[in-house]
């Protein structure tokens, strides 16, 4: 396998006579700059740390080389720095791994930077979509606020799951544990646990006053001290959760 691209690469054409293939790392990075003319290519390889200082260093030898054209690995999403700082100077390509994925054997960080710079310059590499900035900033926005929104729907399952154990089954009842009507009831009984044979006719809604037997019943269990303090804790934090949202 390693003759066969050893004699095809020297056929295909070169597409970008300069280029630098950088492999990334979490601490570092590993670039290698490849010129080529007549035929004939020459390697530059430098080694700088993932700081923005070294990334600056990075940059300013890609102009001083006249290199533009810049291809790497998204790895994880240490990649990010790398092209924030690129972005306005350089033609980036950032490649799915197992797209340039290297020769197995004898690997190396030189090597891969190096396999990247060859399969670059002659047009090899798929490039992945990165989208404008603002776009960027906005899905990572949104991503935030799909976590958020899954972390209140975790808290309200442990909030309903310390109803079911006090044996309140009010949930069976209303389409809704957490409206207006089934909050100001179950609010009450936790500031209120002793209290037996309590008719929460007068928190129901107008719409719902025809179950109010059935919710009356389905609220007749006992909420624990410790089921209270939980259930405390996990109402705050949805409505912390909700402000965040």
């Amino acid at each position: 396998m390693l003759n066969f691209f050893i004699q095809v690469m020297p056929m295909l054409k070169i597409i970008y006579p300069v280029c630098c293939g950088v492999d990334v790392h979490k601490k570092f990075i590993v670039s290698t700059i490849a010129t080529t003319e007549k035929n004939i290519t020459t390697y530059q390889t430098k080694k700088f740390s993932t700081f923005t200082n070294d990334l600056l260093l990075f940059k300013e030898w890609l102009s001083s080389s006249n290199c533009t054209v810049v291809c790497m690995e998204s790895t994880g999403k240490y990649w990010i720095p790398v092209f924030n700082v690129l972005e306005d100077s350089c033609s980036i390509t950032v490649a799915n791994p197992k797209y340039i994925k290297n020769i197995p054997g004898k690997k190396t960080d030189k090597r891969d930077s190096l396999w990247i710079a060859d399969l670059h310059k002659h047009g090899l590499v798929r490039g992945s979509f990165i989208p404008p900035k603002p776009v960027r900033e906005l899905r990572d926005l949104l991503r935030y606020r799909f976590k958020l929104v899954n972390v209140r729907s975790s808290e309200k399952n442990r909030f309903q799951n310390s109803l079911t154990v006090s044996n309140i089954m009010i949930s069976s009842v209303v389409s809704d544990t957490f409206g207006k009507s089934a909050s100001a009831i179950i609010k009450y009984a936790m500031a209120h646990p002793d209290k037996k044979d309590v008719d929460f006719t007068e928190f129901l809604h107008k719409s719902m006053l025809a179950k109010a037997d059935e919710i009356n019943a389905s609220m007749q269990g006992v909420i624990s001290k410790e089921q209270n303090s939980k259930m405390s804790v996990c109402l705050k934090h949805v409505d912390y959760i909700e402000k965040c949202i």
